[in-house]
């Protein structure tokens, strides 16, 4: 498969960035990373992703910061957000009310991921070719 789809991913474990970024490009997906949320919000401005998957907890800027940002500059491209089970419940709901688009529980089951992943591409492509 080779998509055109820009994919930024924010998230400060190693472990998990790299579990990240393999999958998504496998998948053909051109993936640009990031391992805090300020770092995240200027990437954002110059690769203007088709998508964007952000962990909550980040050095620098939140993932909640990350969302919120992306929704008010980049309303039309959605936001997964990622969080380990066990954080507070209130997170996930200040996560929907700043625009995220999903929630996804770590850890977390890749082919389910990436079917998430592709629901929110084919939608944008489907809405931008409107």
């Amino acid at each position: 498969m080779n998509h055109a789809e820009k994919i930024l991913v924010v998230e400060d474990d190693p472990l998990t960035l790299r579990i990240l970024n393999f999958i998504l490009k496998k998948e053909g997906y051109a993936v640009s990373s990031s391992q805090n949320g300020l770092d995240a919000i200027e990437r954002m401005q110059v690769i203007q992703p088709d998508l964007v998957i952000t962990d909550v907890m980040l050095p620098l800027k939140s993932g909640l910061e990350v969302t919120s940002y992306c929704k008010d500059h980049f309303p039309h491209v959605p936001v997964i957000v990622l969080s380990a089970l066990g954080e507070e419940e209130g997170t996930v709901t200040k996560a929907f009310n700043l625009g995220a688009d999903d929630f996804v529980a770590k850890p977390f089951n890749p082919n389910e991921f990436l079917l998430r992943v592709r629901r929110f591409l084919t939608r944008t492509e489907a809405t931008i070719a409107v």
